[in-house]
């Protein structure tokens, strides 16, 4: 049994899905129809930069939603790969919302216009330079979380990602994260503060959330086709009306990679192919499992290689 999974902020790059664009209609269709939906060339900001404007949340959400929309197509429509046939779509962040556009459950420009409103929402929620987040590598998240409950009146942190063994990160006010850099220094566990906006899935994306309750309101879920797993509780989400929920709570809740991978495993799957941008959630599946077979797709010779 295999899974297909979706990535989330910091994979992209200026050039990505060039090749495929290049080479099928239906690639060049989709990003023409991203231009109309958005009203702006978001295909010329992926294929030709600049990196600055492409690296901005409200760029970036549906630039890596279109691509991985245009590879799961590519891939099934091109390539005659089912892969609508996987147990499950998961996606880490803004990639939960590509797994649920290509299992059916959202269309592809409303998916488009939802993540530009995240993106806006999750940028605005809090003033630039006053929060941001941080790496930790190399911790066990039960000490992290005893660290944050023993200086919870010195400084307020939260887990944001729960990524693999060893590695999560942290969001806060920029003066709490200075706070628990020191010490984070003081136990001698590794640190890495991360070149982003905002401290994105913790409590003070209260705004966001706002906005993403009212909008996600107002979209149509269908049922789709694939069992779809929750950031929220690394869970099989049951039917479109608790997705809505979990995506709103998804907002300012930790994203449980690590244990949505688990429970994948633990039910079976064997192997996973990652749809889209960059090896970011292959690299953290090998953390977590080296026994499972991985696979990314984003490239025409990746596509040709695989086999499910």
């Amino acid at each position: 049994m295999f899974s297909v999974i979706f990535p989330g902020q910091g994979s992209q790059m200026v050039g990505m899905g060039k090749e495929l664009y290049n080479k099928f209609d239906i690639v060049k269709n989709l990003f023409k129809q991203a231009d109309e939906t958005l009203n702006f060339s978001i295909s010329k900001l992926i294929l030709d930069g600049p990196k600055e404007e492409l690296d901005l949340t409200i760029n970036t959400q549906p630039a890596i939603f279109l691509i991985s929309y245009s590879v799961f197509n590519v891939v099934k429509k091109e390539f005659n790969l089912d892969l609508n046939k996987a147990k499950y779509f998961a996606g880490h962040s803004l990639g939960e919302y590509s797994a649920l556009s290509c299992a059916g459950y959202l269309n592809f420009t409303d998916t488009l216009k939802i993540l530009r409103i995240r993106g806006e929402a999750m940028q605005n929620s809090v003033p630039k330079g006053k929060g941001g987040m941080v790496a930790v590598l190399g911790s066990k998240i039960d000490i992290i979380e005893k660290i944050l409950i023993a200086n919870k009146k010195i400084f307020n942190a939260q887990i944001a990602n729960d990524n693999s063994e060893g590695q999560m990160v942290l969001s806060g006010k920029t003066e709490d994260l200075e706070k628990l850099i020191k010490i984070l220094k003081e136990n001698s566990i590794k640190n890495i503060k991360l070149p982003v906006s905002a401290p994105f899935h913790c409590d003070l994306m209260s705004n966001a959330t706002k906005i993403m309750t009212d909008e996600l309101n107002k979209l149509n879920f269908k049922n789709g086709q694939n069992k779809l797993i929750s950031n929220v509780t690394a869970e099989e989400i049951k039917d479109p009306i608790e997705l809505k929920t979990l995506l709103i709570k998804q907002i300012e809740n930790r994203v449980r990679w690590r244990e949505s991978v688990i429970n994948m495993i633990e039910n079976n799957v064997k192997h996973f192919i990652e749809i889209g941008p960059g090896k970011v959630l292959s690299g953290l599946i090998k953390r977590i499992n080296r026994d499972v077979k991985i696979d990314t797709i984003n490239s025409i010779i990746d596509v040709e290689n695989i086999k499910i």
